[in-house]
């Protein structure tokens, strides 16, 4: 593949923010950080999608984490982690997402589908346990969806 699957959901984040709302956040903590958005995959392209077997619809959202190692002085270094995620919706209804790994290069994703529907707000919490490490970093993001 000529790009890797960062930077096509970067540019296809910056793209779709003022349209879908999405969210992007992270945690600082116990020297990592945890990056962690979610998004319709909709905004996805079609090969892309294809690519990294990823059900492109309008009615199906994309949870998104990486796990950074602080080091000082640069951008840090990503690690595998052990990742339990989970959403809830308003009603209190609680769905587990499985994550599964992507590898590029030095970089590592973890992605995780599940379906969505329009103006639903959902939190989604996320357990992280760095690899190495015995210290859980546990983190939450919530984001609402809208359907064109």
């Amino acid at each position: 593949m000529k790009s890797g699957f960062a930077a096509i959901v970067s540019a296809c984040l910056l793209l779709s923010t003022p349209m879908s709302g999405m969210a992007e956040n992270s945690t600082r903590q116990s020297g990592y950080t945890v990056h962690h958005n979610a998004f319709p995959t909709a905004i996805l392209t079609p090969d892309i999608a294809s690519n990294y077997q990823i059900i492109r619809s309008k009615y199906r959202g994309m949870l998104n984490v990486s796990v950074i190692k602080d080091e000082e002085n640069t951008t840090g270094t990503p690690v595998s982690a052990q990742i339990d995620a989970r959403s809830t919706n308003l009603t209190g209804q609680i769905r587990n997402i499985p994550l599964r790994e992507i590898r590029e290069g030095s970089a590592i994703y973890y992605i995780g589908e599940f379906p969505i529907v329009n103006n639903e707000t959902l939190t989604f919490s996320l357990d992280v346990l760095p690899e190495g490490t015995g210290k859980h970093i546990k983190t939450t993001l919530q984001q609402q969806f809208f359907i064109d």
